[in-house]
């Protein structure tokens, strides 16, 4: 029975000497630091059993062995060393091969996770590289979606805007080299120039406004708005429109509790769904605009007698400049409008939709309460 105090000067001693193996394998470590796991695996298992080995030693020169009980413990404790040396080898080896299969599905055109089985964390990160590699993904197609839309936008700029320029210079020249004389023209040029001014004048606000939304730039003053006055400021602001061209334009809110929006934004949104609805309506026809509140959520619907939008055409309808059939899409004529309404609903936590429905399309806008 060894003794007390001795017992603790051996727990003392090897105590050291394994902090001594500790700081060494430390140190070698930090040195290795950038080598393979599997180098970094030997180190740990030689460490451990230095570690052992010094405590064997210690105990040997403190007398409480013989030289025949010590051999037999070193004998046994470097057979152990070999068989962990091993042991770590082989694990080492596992871990490289697996890392090196993750490397290779890295490195092809598409990531898929590898077939074989990998270690815990590998197998995590494995995942976690699928995950990003689809974010990726999306974020490639969002990226050629807008670099598709840009261009088509450009060439609507440049198609719409050089139109009403050319009618504006024709007719300003007109009236400076007194080709136009007579005082009824006169009046019917200058008239024509204001229409064209406003119509350009819309087509830069939209321009201007589309760009905010696109840049992030959009800021929102929200306040208590009802449902009612949205909707009876979205119907009253296309009276004429609608008057003009002989479509009969109704707007009922069924419920009319109070949403937190922006209203003049919210309002503009609207503004243009009843717009696009009453030019592709025709004179016969109906344009209906509902508000209700339903399951947590505002709900504004436009309901339009266009004839329905081509199936293929649905997915497109809200993009940038998209027009489609020009007789049938509520679309297709501005190009902005139905954009610039995604944009804001969007900005206010929304959604919107469009399906076709009776003689025509409804667009149906959602917004938390």
């Amino acid at each position: 029975m060894i003794p007390f105090e001795d017992l603790l000067w051996v727990v003392f001693y090897a105590a050291l000497a394994a902090f001594a193996v500790a700081a060494v394998a430390l140190a070698v470590l930090h040195a290795l630091r950038g080598r393979s796991v599997a180098t970094q695996l030997v180190v740990v298992g030689a460490a451990t059993v230095l570690a052992t080995i010094s405590g064997i030693l210690v105990i040997s020169f403190m007398m409480l062995l013989n030289d025949h009980d010590r051999s037999v413990v070193l004998a046994v404790v470097t057979s152990a060393g070999l068989v962990a040396m091993a042991v770590s080898v082989l694990l080492g080896r596992r871990l490289v091969a697996a890392n090196r299969t993750l490397v290779e599905a890295v490195r092809a055109d598409r990531f898929r996770p590898p077939p074989a089985r990998l270690p815990a964390e590998l197998a995590e990160l494995s995942r976690e590289l699928e995950a990003a590699y689809d974010r990726l993904a999306a974020a490639h197609e969002r990226e050629q979606a807008l670099e598709a839309s840009r261009r088509e936008l450009v060439a609507w700029v440049s198609h719409d805007l050089r139109t009403p320029l050319a009618g504006l210079r024709a007719m300003a020249e007109a009236l400076e080299d007194e080709v136009v004389a007579d005082e009824e023209t006169t009046r019917r040029y200058h008239g024509r120039i204001r229409v064209e001014v406003e119509r350009l004048t819309e087509m830069v606000d939209d321009l201007f406004e589309l760009s905010r939304i696109h840049a992030g730039a959009l800021r929102l003053t929200r306040e208590r708005v009802g449902l009612a006055d949205l909707v009876a400021e979205a119907v009253a602001g296309a009276e004429a429109l609608a008057r003009a061209k002989g479509v009969r334009l109704r707007g009922d809110v069924r419920e009319g509790l109070p949403v937190q929006v922006d209203a003049g934004e919210l309002g503009r949104a609207l503004r243009n769904l009843v717009v696009n609805a009453i030019r592709h309506t025709p004179g016969d026809g109906a344009v209906e605009i509902t508000g209700e509140v339903r399951g947590g959520e505002a709900r504004v619907t436009v309901a339009d007698a266009c004839g329905g939008i081509p199936e293929g055409d649905l997915p497109r309808v809200f993009d940038v400049a998209f027009r489609g059939e020009a007789a049938r899409t509520p679309g297709g004529g501005a190009g902005l409008g139905l954009a610039i309404a995604r944009g804001i609903v969007e900005a206010h936590a929304g959604e919107i939709g469009v399906a076709n429905t009776g003689p025509g399309c409804r667009f149906e806008v959602r917004l938390p309460c």
